[in-house]
């Protein structure tokens, strides 16, 4: 899928999607091939925006199309339109992938967002802090493995799996410590 665009078409008046999706039910891949150069653009902006890093966006849609050409005769027009059936299967194909843990690498790739340059690092956000506050007392009670995975997700806005990459944890074990520092937090601060 390395051809794919980003952007996409908008939907053309009169394109036939329940048409295009019964014809690639009965095995018509100029269907499919239709279907792909009017909406493989959006979709991959769809699966970028979800995955933040083209190779993975690319095999969503990749595994969308598969899927649409497999399931097509499943699309039941009464129940909804044929684009938003498409838009439906990359989206939660995408969503599939930065869930499923083989995909714990997701800040590795030089186009994903880092840390703001001039952006502080975790500790020099605890520092800032007021030393007689509540917060930063709370704060220093956790591990210091801990305490970062609280503030970059909460002070840089980092996902699960960027935080598991940045930290060299599996995700799990990076979701099951900010799960763990957030109750600390709370029962500290109460």
């Amino acid at each position: 899928m390395s051809g794919i665009r980003d952007g996409g078409r908008p939907a053309a008046e009169g394109f036939d999607y329940p048409g295009a999706l019964r014809r690639c039910a009965s095995g018509d891949r100029t269907a499919l091939r239709a279907i792909y150069e009017r909406d493989a653009g959006i979709m991959l902006a769809i699966a970028r925006r979800i995955l933040r890093r083209r190779d993975l966006a690319e095999e969503a849609v990749h595994d969308a199309f598969v899927q649409i050409w497999r399931n097509a005769a499943r699309f039941d027009a009464a129940r909804g339109a044929g684009r938003a059936w498409i838009i439906t299967i990359v989206r939660n194909r995408a969503l599939t992938i930065l869930r499923d843990g083989r995909r714990e690498d997701l800040s590795r790739d030089p186009q994903s967002p880092d840390l703001a340059d001039g952006a502080p690092d975790p500790e020099a956000i605890v520092e800032r802090l007021s030393e007689s506050g509540r917060l930063r007392r709370c704060l220093e009670t956790l591990e210091p493995q801990r305490r970062t995975g609280i503030l970059l997700a909460y002070a840089h806005g980092l996902t699960h799996g960027e935080i598991a990459a940045r930290l060299e944890v599996p995700l799990g074990t990076a979701k099951s410590w900010i799960r763990r520092a957030l109750l600390s937090l709370k029962e500290c601060m109460q």
